[in-house]
């Protein structure tokens, strides 16, 4: 259910442009939604052509490592992950949000 809720805020913010034909989306490596499952409902709630880039994740864990996490586990609107160096849970500095990089019109 959540994904047509970030599906349905997408549609409104992009219509503020005016009649669409496509949108590009950025969504992070640990955006509360699967990028795949983002394009999907778009799809089908828009007809719009829909393309999704996907963006690697970038943490700063207290033990100095500074890079991606490890996705250690994936529901459907949660993301679990550590630092890969000493297991804790590192600040997110990239890669937690949904963009919409690009819109064209009809």
């Amino acid at each position: 259910m959540h994904d047509l809720v970030i599906a349905e805020e997408i549609v409104r913010e992009a219509r503020k442009y005016g009649e669409i034909s496509s949108i590009t989306v950025e969504v992070g490596d640990l955006a509360n939604i699967l990028p795949e499952q983002l394009e999907n409902t778009l799809e089908k709630l828009t007809g719009w052509k829909i393309k999704i880039l996907k963006k690697k994740a970038r943490v700063r864990c207290s033990c100095s490592f500074e890079g991606n996490p490890k996705i250690t586990a994936r529901s459907h609107d949660v993301v679990f992950f550590e630092c890969p160096k000493c297991h804790k849970i590192p600040n997110i500095l990239e890669g937690n949000e949904i963009i919409i990089k690009e819109v064209n019109l009809k």
